[in-house]
């Protein structure tokens, strides 16, 4: 699937910088898509140290929800289609600027999707970002697409705690500006960290994740994201294919 061509990518984190002030006024934020009948989820992985990222992304279809699994109440939704992409980069590990270390094998991910979706779910920040251009919002400019981002660890923004029942929520806050929201998804677990990406209003996005998030601390769309990208990573590593050198 094709995307938008913004900026180059073998840039140094001082010109990262520099691209996400650019891109920053191109967001926007004060609306959103009313209906979403499916919802791509995206995570990364690599090991710690590595320069072999791996990218998963997987397209729900959030039309026909499946209620009873093996007897059991649960939630989930048909997979619509999946892809996944390896890639080995020379940009650093550096907080704030992960999108410029993640983006190209999400890139290499997304050319072999045949389906478009409507909304980008995340694993990773959006306007939750020191200069409010995370990975959710970058990933929305290029695409064209709404996105959300939902972190599961806080970037900026003052800690403080929801109440322990799932849909509690309390307003993710830095230097007075509310870039977020820090949502209860199950009763007494973590929270998780969700802001607006691109196209997308903050209630919208707490709505969209709520909505596609089952008996798990994580939405579905980016559990099974996260559960095929970890995969293909220790596939990877246990027969020791290399891989493709990134050249965006």
């Amino acid at each position: 699937m094709d995307h938008r061509s913004l900026h180059a990518w073998d840039v140094t984190p001082a010109e990262a910088i520099q691209i996400q002030h650019r891109l920053r006024p191109h967001l926007r934020l004060d609306q959103a898509p009313e209906k979403i009948e499916s919802l791509a989820g995206i995570d990364v992985s690599y090991s710690r140290g590595s320069h072999q990222l791996f990218a998963a992304i997987v397209v729900l279809d959030l039309t026909e929800p499946i209620l009873k699994k093996n007897g059991k109440d649960t939630a989930g939704f048909p997979v619509i289609e999946s892809a996944t992409a390896a890639l080995t980069v020379d940009f650093p590990y550096i907080p704030g600027l992960l999108s410029f270390r993640e983006i190209p094998v999400i890139l290499k991910a997304w050319e072999k999707l045949k389906t478009r979706p409507d909304c980008l779910l995340c694993d990773g920040q959006g306007l939750a970002h020191p200069r409010r251009m995370g990975l959710a919002s970058h990933l929305g400019l290029l695409f064209g697409l709404p996105s959300i981002g939902c972190g599961k660890t806080r970037l900026v923004g003052e800690d403080r705690r929801p109440g322990p029942e799932r849909g509690d929520r309390v307003a993710l806050v830095d230097k007075g500006e509310t870039i977020g929201m820090i949502l209860r998804t199950r009763l007494n677990v973590k929270p998780l960290y969700i802001s607006q990406g691109h196209h997308m209003t903050l209630d919208r996005a707490v709505e969209i994740v709520l909505a596609c998030q089952s008996r798990y601390r994580l939405p579905e769309a980016i559990r099974m994201a996260h559960t095929l990208v970890n995969e293909t990573r220790r596939e990877a590593e246990a027969s020791e294919r290399p891989a493709e050198v990134c050249t965006l």
